[in-house]
């Protein structure tokens, strides 16, 4: 459950950078109040340490279980 959470979270800060690249809206700091503000320095500390989760992912070896009914 963790893990589809950060990485839900990291595919948001994802679509954030790119809106950012693209546009060069900041949707984090719109919400927020602005990039220093406390709101979205909480939201991008969040996202960064759901990225640093996901860095996990790629590590551990996946063993799916697969049902036949």
């Amino acid at each position: 459950m963790l893990d589809r959470i950060a990485l839900i979270v990291t595919i948001i800060g994802a679509l954030n950078w790119g809106s950012i690249g693209l546009f060069g809206f900041d949707l984090v700091a719109w919400i927020g109040g602005g990039q220093a503000a406390t709101v979205s320095r909480i939201i991008y500390t969040i996202v960064g340490l759901c990225g640093i989760w996901c860095i996990s992912l790629l590590f551990r070896e996946r063993n799916e279980v697969i049902s036949r009914d």
